[in-house]
This record gives structure tokens, sequence and C-alpha cells, in this order.
């Protein structure tokens, strides 16, 4: 099938001259069970301009194949910023779209109405920080904050149903972008602008325009503290991050086994070098209280997050329990942090740390 849909794609004509095959402009090509993906990398943001006619033609072309069901064909370029599908991220008002190189800032990528801006960070994925992320900010608003909430997972964004938000951020004037709110929080989000299941692909240049858009380009208002939800590792995000906006300082969450904590102490360093200060670690799925038996279980050990904080001489903010509740509310777009018991005490005391500590 993948060679009945190159040759049918070789025979469509490319700007220019030769065709999409010949000018080795396809890219991830993918069949599974009548449904055909793939990637169409243009040389240039001023070819891909111009190629949306073929993005087209070439799904019509693809989809009257025999056995083919569906196509979906993403467009974008080595250099520059073209659309990333048929629609492009944008916002529903005047078409301003999201993504492309970053542009020269004359001073700190930092709206000038925040106060103070918190990273939270991971070494890798799986550990719950969006989870901590989404029930901090919720907390903090709880206590009277003025609190912002920015998705920076560009390529897996979930804020957006952890916070319950369906609705997309609207751009009356083309420039700025005024974020949603939820649950006492301003929010703003890449997953807000593309729907659920469409897959962001895009190179490190596009990001770094993305996030500059989200962090300038966003009608924040006045706050008192942006929590900034980073994606997992050590990439271009959390260097431009750290670099351009100066935030106060970085948390750090981590599960409590080596392998996670290996990768957590990479976050660490990568912040030391960046001369982000790390406000304090938490530990999340620390433990596991069985409703059955009564019995605190440490399914993935027991104190390794701590005994991190200990060593770096910094704060153990939370240690949180593997909680069901957490996890329905999170999935259901209410944080566990709105209602009353453990977890949402845990958060509430979290929160009146940072405060305390005049870090929110």
């Amino acid at each position: 099938m993948q060679d009945l849909i190159r040759k049918t794609l070789d025979g469509l004509p490319f700007p220019g001259s030769g065709s999409l095959i010949t000018n080795d402009i396809v890219r991830a090509l993918r069949v599974e069970s009548g449904q055909v993906s793939m990637v169409f990398e243009a040389p240039s943001a001023a070819i891909a301009a111009q190629m949306e006619p073929l993005r087209r033609a070439a799904e019509a072309a693809v989809l009257a194949l025999d056995g083919v069901d569906s196509v979906s064909i993403v467009l974008t370029a080595h250099q520059g910023a073209p659309a990333t599908s048929a629609q492009g991220l944008r916002t529903s008002a005047q078409g301003l779209k999201l993504g492309g190189h970053m542009k020269p800032q004359s001073g700190a990528m930092r709206p000038s109405s925040v106060k103070r801006i918190l990273a939270i960070g991971s070494g890798k994925g799986g550990v719950g920080k969006s989870t901590v992320s989404s029930n901090l900010a919720v907390a903090l608003a709880r206590q009277g904050r003025r609190v912002g909430l920015l998705d920076a997972d560009i390529y897996g964004p979930s804020q957006p149903r952890m916070m319950g938000l369906t609705q997309r951020p609207s751009s009356p004037d083309g420039q700025m972008i005024e974020p949603l709110k939820a649950h006492g929080v301003t929010v703003m989000s890449l997953g807000l602008m593309v729907a659920e299941q469409e897959a962001i692909i895009w190179r490190g240049p596009m990001l770094m325009g993305a996030l500059q858009q989200m962090m300038t380009q966003v009608n924040w208002g006045e706050l008192d503290v942006l929590l900034v939800d980073l994606p997992p590792g050590t990439g271009d995000v959390q260097l431009t991050l750290c670099t351009k906006s100066q935030p106060t300082g970085a948390i750090v969450v981590s599960t409590p086994q080596d392998v996670a904590l290996l990768d957590a102490r990479k976050a660490l360093d990568m912040f030391a070098k960046l001369k982000t200060p790390v406000l304090g670690l938490v530990e999340n799925m620390s433990f596991f209280a069985c409703p059955d038996c009564g019995g605190v279980h440490h399914i993935f050990g027991h104190g390794g997050v701590a005994a991190e904080a200990e060593r770096l001489g910094v704060p153990l903010i939370g240690s949180l329990p593997i909680d069901l509740e957490t996890r329905l509310a999170g999935d259901a777009g209410a944080p566990v942090a709105l209602g009353s018991g453990a977890m949402a005490e845990a958060y509430e005391q979290m929160a009146a740390g940072l405060i305390r500590g005049g870090m929110a």
C-alpha cells in the first residue's frame, strides 16, 4: 500500500518542478487499518505557503485509492512557520497564528503584569507534574492569590482536560490572546487551540515561537503568580523559559523510585546551570493507603525525594500519595484541590508554604 501511495503522490506536481516524491517532501508515511497519515515537510515557509492546495489534492488522491478510509496530511517546514494542519493553529477571531521562529525581544520575555513566575518541572514524564501544577494553581487561588497557569508542555498539553476547559481563546484585535478562566485560575494552553486528538508536529524554533507568544501575547492581567507547567526533560522550552523569562524559582516533581530520581537530578542540575533557584521538591505517588486493609504501601520506594531535598538543602514541599480521587477529579476537569479531604488539605498546605515564603 505504501508503494501505491508513493506512486500516487509522485504524479502530483510540486511548486517549481518535480513531484512530492522527487523533492523528498514526504515524511512519516503510515498506513494502519485503512487510515493513512503522513507529513509534508517543505524546504521553507515560503514554499509551504504555496502548498496548501497541493496538500488538499494529495489527500483527495490518496483517499480515492482502494482500501483507504481516511487520510491525514500535516504540513510543516524545515525553516519558518507554516500552518501545521489544514486549518492551522489560530484563535477564533482574526486569524492569529501560533508557532514560528522567536522574534527579537528588547527585554525579558516576561509579562510586565505578572509578579512571580514559578516553573514546575520534572526529569521524566508520568510523574504527575501536570496534576501537581493544576491543583497547586487552584489551591493558591483559593487562598486569595491571583493565579495564572501556562501549559508549556506543547507536545502533550493536558491542562485543558484537567481544568475542564473546552472552548477556544479569542483574539479580538488579532494581536493579543484572551486566555480562559477556570476555578479562579487564568489558563492558557496550546491544547486550547487544537482538537484534543490532534498532534503538534513542530521543530524547536516553532516551539519557541509559540512559547514566546503565550508569554508575551496573552492578556494575563494582574497576577501574583504564573505557574508554568513545563514539558518533561531538559530541552528547548526549559532553556528558553529560564533564560528569557527569569522565573522566580522552580519546583521539581518526582516519584520515589531510583529511575525517576535519576532524571529528576538532571532537571535539578539544569535549573542550577540556568541559575533558576529550586524552591523545593514534591514527592508524588509517595505511598498507597489501602482503603480495605488500612495499610500503607510504598509501591515506588520510600524517602528518595526527601533524601534528595535534604542533600540539596531545599524544602520537601509535599509528599503526595497515589490517590484514585485525584485521578478521577483531573479527568473530570475539577481538580481535587477544589474540594475537601486529605488531598485538598495537602495542596492547601503546599500553597500556604509558598505564600509564607514569599514565593506566591
